[in-house]
């Protein structure tokens, strides 16, 4: 398992011996902690790091996914001086979520609204609403059914149809 994450070669750590609190606070030499204080300055990065690297973009996503991601991406890039990269990585990511959940709902909707199944198609979504309840309480006890005859059970709109 551990030889996937390095791809087979044995991993170094690069932290050294004082990785974990417990060995720096267990004790140090005076050329441990000079090790540890190089080793925390190195982790700094310059004023132009990370560095880009040309066409690394282009080589992890494809075509598609670069055309989708176009009109965030541009958004994104242009709050970055305002909001600092973090978060506006994190308004990219939510923003991007939140669009989709109002596209799947929108499209939910319409799905639902303009494809009834009624008597003049074979398909669609059919929606049963259940009957309101009355108790004795209601003004309206007892309540009875408008439904008649045994037409007026599963008639799908056939008889409000003008035809």
């Amino acid at each position: 398992m551990a030889d996937r994450d390095t791809g087979g070669v044995k991993a170094f750590p690069i932290e050294g011996p004082f990785k974990k609190e417990r060995a720096r606070v267990s004790g140090m030499t005076d050329a441990d902690r000079a090790y540890r204080k190089q080793w925390l300055k190195d982790q700094l990065l310059a004023e132009s790091e990370p560095k880009p690297v040309p066409g690394y973009y282009e080589a992890r996503y494809n075509p598609i996914r670069r055309f989708y991601r176009w009109p965030l991406d541009t958004i994104f890039k242009a709050t970055v001086p305002a909001l600092g990269y973090e978060r506006a990585a994190k308004y990219r990511w939510f923003t991007g979520k939140f669009l989709m959940i109002y596209g799947a709902a929108v499209a939910t909707y319409y799905y639902f609204s303009y494809n009834k199944n009624d008597w003049t198609r074979k398909g669609g979504w059919y929606v049963l609403k259940s009957r309101e309840s009355v108790t004795t309480a209601d003004s309206r006890y007892p309540m009875v059914s408008d439904r008649r005859e045994g037409a007026d059970y599963a008639d799908r709109g056939f008889k409000a149809s003008p035809i």
